[in-house]
């Protein structure tokens, strides 16, 4: 078993619990670590044998463009449309951050992690 990882994607979104931040959006960072096993694309330099990059990005991309309120919506879609393009991967684990979120105070970040 391999883990595939895709780290610090960044997206401008619009998730929030506040009309604002649903309105004027933000900066989230998302990091997806995807368990399979890669023994043939291991033997075969085949990217027909494993996950590829490009269309897991373009899937947490896609979730990302969907307003929602809470950080655990956007974990699960992501988690469950991965999961739906690849049902091979036994494992997935996410990170979503939202960057300078509107709290009163100053910190880099909030997230939310969910793993299957």
């Amino acid at each position: 078993m391999s883990v595939i990882s895709i780290e610090g994607m960044e997206f401008y979104a619009y998730h929030g619990c506040f009309a604002e931040e649903q309105l004027i959006g933000t900066w989230f960072v998302v990091d997806l670590f995807v368990t399979t096993d890669t023994i043939k694309a291991e033997q075969n330099d085949n990217l027909f044998e494993t996950i590829n990059y490009l269309e897991v990005y373009q899937i947490v991309k896609k979730e990302m463009e969907i307003n929602s309120k809470l950080l655990e919506h956007v974990g699960r879609r992501i988690i469950n449309a991965v999961l739906k393009k690849y049902p091979v991967i036994s494992h997935v684990k996410v990170k979503v951050r939202k960057m300078n979120p509107p709290l009163g105070g100053k910190m880099d970040f909030v997230s939310l992690t969910i793993e299957t």
